[in-house]
């Protein structure tokens, strides 16, 4: 059988490691964490790879800590930034903290003889005394070890060098490490690649106070085939909070993935086994256009993410799109969701009241006809749709029974342009 090590290690997970550690996870339940920090209150699809690496660790039968950073959140993390963070009140961080606890458990089983633990480090350092950090910790570190760090060393080449704050966030995550190693029995830590230095830190501090090893490993910072950072759109950043980034906006991204990057995506991001990805894969390049490995890949992560609920509403979102199923079946505000990105046009509800309008107006007013001539073809030629229903008369009404919710009147020219009509 495969060893957990040699699975992530397949499937493409691991950059770096600490000596002995696949040795280590052979000797029995090891008990591993991953520190998430609550700058926002929404994790990301960039927290995907430590987060699914917890989950691989538990169905190994390990135990997964996950470490909300309820007191280093305040401080702020140097690695992999190009400037200080803005600092948050502790109202803040105790709000992105409750938020993020409901997404972790989408992940983590809190139950059973692995059963994950959720720790907030504000527990231990938000009474911990300045004097006692600096003789019990502070003492272990050169300024020589913590400058010759990457994340250091980048931030020091900046314009706006690196405050004592974030100086000491290194020294902060170590203590972490020690903490979780006294009270939990905490032997690794993961994170991302960008994390090596503060993870060694825990290492050397473990090994210096208590005389025993610690290990590390760290996940490959996730990029694309075309040079774009991972996660981001033109929208932003995708979150796995559905308010943030609805299902469907959250299926859309997966679905345009590349087809460079659609294999390692499979193997990093889903729970598939890897003779099942190997299978997608050699189908998805017999007939690439059908894009069957990006359709399972989206499917497997808005599963995960946003359970069987989402993924349905997410699927149901992609055929109103796309004209396979009615628009009705959507409610009014995911329809705006949905079609957030079409044109649109403004109109007050009155127009709709009484005997409405001609729907031959309406495409005028809507900049879909230039006329009322072109309105009369285009329906005459049945290209025109109202709410997913091809219109048959130029004097069709329009009236306030048709928009969704009372907001919304869908039109449609051919197979794929939409116009969205907003009754104000």
């Amino acid at each position: 059988m495969t060893s957990v090590f040699e699975e992530l290690v397949a499937r493409g997970l691991i950059h770096g490691f600490s000596e002995g550690l696949p040795g280590h996870l052979e000797t029995g339940m090891v008990t591993a964490y991953v520190g998430f920090d609550p700058t926002g209150d929404s994790l990301h699809v960039g927290h995907l790879y430590p987060l699914l690496g917890l989950a691989r660790l538990q169905r190994a039968g390990h135990r997964p800590v996950a470490l909300v950073g309820g007191g280093t959140g305040m401080i702020g993390d140097p690695s992999g930034k190009t400037r200080e963070r803005q600092l948050l009140t502790r109202e803040q961080v105790e709000h992105n903290v409750a938020q993020i606890r409901g997404q972790l458990e989408k992940f983590l089983d809190f139950d059973g003889p692995n059963a994950a633990l959720l720790i907030d480090n504000h527990d231990w350092l938000g009474s911990l005394g300045l004097i006692d950090f600096l003789r019990d910790t502070g003492k272990h570190f050169t300024i020589n070890y913590m400058l010759a760090k990457d994340s250091v060393t980048r931030r020091l080449e900046q314009e706006d060098g690196l405050s004592v704050t974030e100086f000491s966030y290194m020294l902060l995550q170590a203590y972490d490490f020690l903490v979780l190693s006294d009270r939990v029995g905490c032997s690794l830590q993961l994170g991302g690649s960008d994390q090596w230095g503060n993870i060694t830190a825990g290492l050397e501090l473990i090994r210096k106070t208590r005389g025993r090893a610690a290990h590390g490993a760290v996940f490959p910072l996730v990029t694309t085939a075309s040079g774009t950072k991972f996660g981001k759109t033109e929208s932003g950043a995708v979150w796995l909070d559905p308010r943030r980034t609805s299902p469907f906006r959250f299926q859309q991204f997966w679905l345009n993935t590349d087809d460079r990057d659609v294999e390692k995506y499979l193997k990093g991001f889903t729970f598939l086994p890897l003779p099942e990805i190997e299978e997608i894969v050699a189908a998805h390049a017999a007939d690439p256009g059908a894009r069957l490995a990006q359709r399972r890949l989206a499917d497997e992560m808005t599963r995960v993410v946003h359970g069987e609920k989402g993924l349905a509403s997410a699927t149901a979102a992609t055929e109103v799109f796309f004209g396979g199923v009615p628009p009705h079946q959507l409610g009014a505000e995911e329809l705006l969701d949905v079609f957030a990105e079409v044109p649109s046009t403004e109109l007050p509800a009155a127009r709709f009241e009484g005997a409405g309008m001609p729907v031959v107006d309406l495409l005028v007013e809507a900049g879909i006809a230039t006329s009322k001539g072109e309105g009369r073809r285009l329906i005459a030629g049945g290209g025109i749709y109202l709410n997913g229903e091809r219109v048959e008369s130029p004097e069709r009404p329009v009236v306030t029974g048709d928009a969704i919710g009372r907001k919304v009147v869908l039109l449609r020219k051919g197979k794929k342009m939409h116009h969205l009509v907003r009754v104000g």
